[in-house]
């Protein structure tokens, strides 16, 4: 059949199962925008306020579902606002396609009124990105982005579309989601085939690492984003039960193994646990799954893990050796790898290292459970909303001390529902991964913990979730500051507070009520624990304005450059007055 290529666009994304689409229209991006008039009853779009939220959304979904998530915009400024979000899925492998138009081709590259090279701006950020100027190409290119987005590790994918590609008129062949894949793999350029592979280690490279992994004494588990993009979190649990192995988690990871198991050792790194930080210190052998040595996770290189054998399981080559030197190494899917390995993985216990293990996790600050006048404190929020809310609940972040808060305290025990900015450290990303995951689970309950520095940047999302009705409870943890940015001027740049206080307005309740959307304020923890319960029980949007001492800190902390072992766990009178 002949048809139009902004509806080829529409019939290929339905062949690739997407039931919705986050954007928002422009001149260049109209003949697709009519195809979505037409097809509404086939396919959903969601109108966010601005691009940046629509890369977000589609993040949050696909981070969420499992599923590619799609944005779209416009040429210029609205493909330029897409940039950020796409940086922010390309640094945490999460799989979107992001649809830009541009000007008609006879007008690229003349400075026409709102063209921009979006595939030269977004080269670094993408796995890979195509402008199709042949109509031809349009749906064997839709098709290539999908299985690119999806396949080995998963990334953001960019196809930008000339105006006249989206008007001009081509024969169209339907096919299914795996003939489409099929045809992707097959058409696809030689150059663009490691993208697709995904290597499987030998039978002698899986005898090798059990041998090494029963061997060890103090093994411990550093547990990555890759854990939960594999959707490895059970044979995870079930390698760590069987040798007794305790489990560290990056950021990415922290919803990736139960937190009340007893082989938890939660957040590893800048901000981890002593727990944590510790075991890897004191071990004999790091199993890293799915990790990529983040700066933020082995501070001081040199001194990261010095008595130990580094062992690294990853589905992307590249990671292997980047940032931390190996003494072995498998590459593949994680889930495949730990179904083979489980079974020669000797049962073990290990007395000695789990008694200092548990030593270790006794050991934290006493900020913990400080509970100062006129504010709340950030471990009574997250157990609080978790007390409230259970453990089915999403929970999004901003970037900042809420993030480090969150990851320290909230005690999550089922995949997948923590989402959050790691790689990028994406200030403004929350807010649109919220309505997105909404979106992509409708039945289930999403609870965005903001901090008030970022909440400024994207706070015209309140419109989005107030039209669309989405029972997203945003929680605007309010120090009045930019917190972490404050705390490093504290510690190390001798309080100067350089632009760092945020002291006026605006008022989150007023502004929550003025998108129609119910506010509400608590500054002690009885005020929070009534009105969390009340907002989320509603079922309906809300935004609370929680109240946390400016000078709260993120403890532990490891300073920038500093070996993992040396953690800041309190601090004198002199340095907090």
């Amino acid at each position: 059949m002949k048809i139009s290529g902004s509806q080829v666009v529409i019939e290929c994304l339905i062949e690739q199962g997407v039931d919705t689409v986050f954007g928002y229209p422009g001149g260049n991006i109209l003949n697709i925008y009519d195809a979505l008039y037409k097809n509404s009853d086939r396919i959903r779009h969601i109108l966010t306020a601005h691009e940046q939220a629509a890369a977000h959304a589609a993040d949050g979904y696909a981070r969420s579902t499992g599923k590619v998530g799609v944005c779209m915009a416009t040429s210029g400024p609205g493909a330029t606002n897409l940039v950020t979000g796409i940086a922010t899925a390309y640094m945490d492998s999460s799989p979107i396609v992001a649809i830009t138009c541009n000007v008609a081709t006879p007008l690229l590259g003349k400075d026409t009124f709102q063209e921009i090279d979006i595939t030269g701006v977004t080269l670094p950020i993408t796995k890979h990105n195509f402008m199709v100027k042949n109509v031809n190409e349009l749906a064997s290119t839709i098709r290539e982005a999908f299985a690119i987005a999806s396949s080995g590790r998963p990334g953001p994918v960019l196809i930008d579309i000339p105006k006249e590609i989206t008007a001009a008129e081509v024969e169209f062949e339907p096919v299914s989601k795996s003939e489409g894949m099929e045809k992707a793999l097959t058409a696809s350029h030689a150059n663009l085939k490691r993208v697709f592979s995904v290597s499987v280690p030998t039978d002698e490279e899986i005898k090798a690492a059990a041998e090494l992994i029963n061997a060890s004494q103090r093994p411990v588990i550093y547990a990555g984003g890759g854990v939960v993009i594999s959707g490895a979190e059970k044979e995870l649990l079930a390698f760590a039960e069987k040798a007794e192995i305790p489990v560290s988690e990056s950021l990415m990871a922290r919803a990736a193994f139960p937190s009340d198991h007893p082989l938890c050792t939660w957040m590893v790194g800048m901000h981890g646990t002593k727990a944590s930080n510790m075991a890897i210190t004191e071990s004999d052998l790091i199993i890293a799954l799915g990790s990529r040595f983040s700066d933020r996770v082995i501070g001081d290189p040199s001194k990261f893990g010095l008595n130990a054998k580094v062992f690294h399981i990853d589905i992307d080559p590249a990671e292997i050796n980047k940032n931390i030197p190996t003494d072995g190494s498998l590459v593949g899917d994680i889930k495949e790898i730990l179904n083979r390995l489980i079974p020669l993985i000797k049962e073990t216990k290990r007395p000695d290292w789990m008694e200092r293990i548990q030593t270790w996790k006794s050991e934290v600050p006493s900020t913990y459970n400080r509970q100062p006048e006129n504010s709340v404190n950030p471990k009574f929020i997250c157990e609080c909303i978790n007390k409230v809310a259970g453990d089915d609940t999403f929970i999004t972040t901003e970037v900042g001390q809420h993030q480090m808060w969150t990851a320290q305290f909230y005690p999550f025990k089922k995949p997948r529902t923590f989402v959050t900015s790691g790689g990028l450290g994406t200030m403004g990303f929350g807010t649109g991964a919220a309505m997105g995951i909404q979106i992509g689970n409708p039945k289930a309950r999403v609870v965005h913990i903001a901090g008030d520095g970022s909440f400024r940047m994207n706070c015209n999302e309140l419109a989005t979730i107030q039209h669309y009705n989405l029972p997203v409870v945003i929680v605007v943890v309010n120090n009045g500051a930019l917190g972490n940015v404050r705390m490093w001027q504290r510690l190390f740049y001798g309080k100067r507070f350089s632009q760092t206080t945020l002291d006026f307005g605006p008022d989150w309740c007023k502004l929550a009520e003025a998108y129609g959307i119910k506010g509400y304020k608590a500054s002690n923890a009885a005020e929070f624990e009534k009105v969390f319960t009340q907002a989320f029980k509603s079922e309906e949007p809300a935004v609370i304005d929680v109240t946390v001492d400016i000078d709260e800190m993120v403890l532990p902390m490891v300073p920038g450059g500093k070996p993992i072992y040396d953690m800041i766990m309190s601090l004198s009178k002199d340095v907090m007055s």
